[in-house]
């Protein structure tokens, strides 16, 4: 596993499978977020799979695909309700990079856009491109 960490109670990964779940838990998540659609995936590794694995695991789980180009309101919500204040946290994708820009967005208006843009530069995601959405709603926010 490639786990990066963002924030305290936030990491990051690419994709996640269910053998790595157990070893997750182990290490104190209690919460996992899968943000690669089931048609990107094979059935071994499907949100029903990983639901699975998280359970048996006894950790929360939230499938919350993230389509690329496909940024809503409401899977921008969805993602700042499931890791808000449930314990450690990993979310994944394919290379990590959607879960992180998700958590970029939900930072907007709570950290500085530098801040954000070198949080996750420094966990290996450059998200430049999506700096003027993070001004946008943090300009909403403030």
């Amino acid at each position: 596993m490639d786990l990066r960490q963002l924030s305290p109670t936030l990491a990051v990964s690419p994709q996640i499978l269910p053998e790595d779940v157990p070893a997750l838990a182990e290490a104190g998540f209690k919460v996992l977020v899968n943000n690669r659609p089931d048609d990107e995936v094979t059935p071994d590794i499907d949100h029903d799979a990983m639901a699975q694995a998280a359970a048996d695991a006894g950790m929360s789980y939230h499938y919350l695909p993230f389509h690329p180009g496909q940024i809503t309101p409401q899977l921008i919500a969805d993602f700042a309700k499931a890791t808000a204040g449930q314990g450690a946290v990993i979310a994944y994708c394919r290379s990590g990079n959607r879960s992180t820009v998700l958590w970029a967005l939900n930072q907007a208006g709570k950290m500085s856009e530098d801040e954000i843009v070198q949080s996750a530069d420094k966990a290996g995601y450059d998200i430049s491109g999506v700096r003027p959405l993070i001004s946008s709603l943090a300009s909403r926010k403030g």
